[in-house]
């Protein structure tokens, strides 16, 4: 077994564990459905990470305290609310140039942590002017990480805290077509399968299956399945999201998962490029420790604003 990664400080590693993921309706029961009429009027924004699809809220606007988690869902229910993987609240932090990101995956359950949804909150935060493009303390529910968006483009990185090399899961064995499985947390759990090609994966059925398997507890995991891309330093990667309940376009923290995943097993070296479903590269930096625990660890990819609007 891996040594651990050393504890972070304190204000960077609470466990994600502190705030638990509650299992609720899943997104589907948030269509046809409205939010209530207190949200009306509110201005949003809608951002994508490489493909995760975020609307975002001022906090000094409107607090998370006041969204229900039908309201979540109706808000993210695609085809009958403005449709998202997620609702994203950015506002003020504990101390001047800090930033406070509360996130809810869009079956309006609140999560520790989410890659793409960081870095959106980094680009949003300098639009509000709550931070300097040049580096802003992120407040999280899994810890306080550096961010920074460098250039006028639609990118930002994200430091964050040391991962300890994946290890396996007692109970779980690679499926049918599948060479190697590890779980790897980095905020928040997430599955790396390591599979010959990500097209002929059936995300749906099998990242199911995975993602409430009875050997990760009842909270679950994330599920990556990773497969060589053009050269070695680029591979292709595809999720099943929980709290999404489906396949997502994009995993900002699974990307990291699956970098070290793959360094591990001695299949690629650091940097590595992780191709999402989208097409849209997630860079993964980071140092590998004698032993065997990632430190320096860098996450840098798109973080665009779509449009503006306002609830109705």
């Amino acid at each position: 077994m891996a040594p651990k990664a050393p504890p972070p400080t304190a204000e960077r590693a609470r466990s994600a564990a502190a705030v638990p993921e509650t299992p609720v309706a899943t997104p589907a029961a948030g269509a046809g459905l409205a939010v209530r009429p207190q949200h009306t009027g509110l201005p949003i924004v809608k951002m994508t990470g490489s493909g995760n699809d975020f609307v975002m809220l001022d906090a000094r606007l409107s607090a998370p305290a006041e969204w229900s988690a039908a309201d979540v869902q109706a808000l993210c229910a695609r085809g009958t609310g403005v449709g998202a993987d997620g609702l994203v609240f950015v506002g003020p932090g504990s101390q001047a140039g800090a930033v406070r990101m509360v996130y809810f995956n869009a079956d309006g359950s609140r999560a520790a942590m989410c890659g793409n949804a960081a870095l959106c909150s980094a680009r949003f935060a300098t639009r509000l002017g709550l931070a300097a493009a040049a580096g802003m303390r992120l407040e999280t529910d899994a810890g306080v990480y550096e961010a920074r968006c460098p250039g006028a483009g639609h990118d930002a990185e994200l430091h964050l805290a040391a991962v300890a090399a994946p290890e396996g899961v007692a109970g779980l064995e690679p499926g049918a077509g599948e060479h190697r499985i590890v779980l790897a947390s980095v905020g928040v759990p997430h599955l790396i399968v390591l599979v010959d090609d990500v097209d002929d994966v059936d995300v749906a059925s099998r990242g199911r299956a995975l993602r409430a398997d009875p050997a990760l507890g009842p909270g679950g995991a994330n599920v990556n399945f990773v497969s060589p891309g053009p050269r070695k330093s680029a591979w292709r990667m595809r999720t099943y999201e929980r709290g999404v309940e489906a396949e997502t376009l994009a995993c900002g923290t699974g990307a990291v998962g699956a970098a070290c995943a793959l360094v591990d097993w001695k299949r690629a070296n650091l940097p590595i490029s992780i191709l999402s479903r989208s097409g849209q590269p997630l860079g993964v930096k980071a140092r590998r420790t004698p032993q065997n625990v990632f430190e320096d660890v860098w996450l840098s990819g798109e973080a665009r604003l779509v449009f503006r609007g306002v609830l109705t």
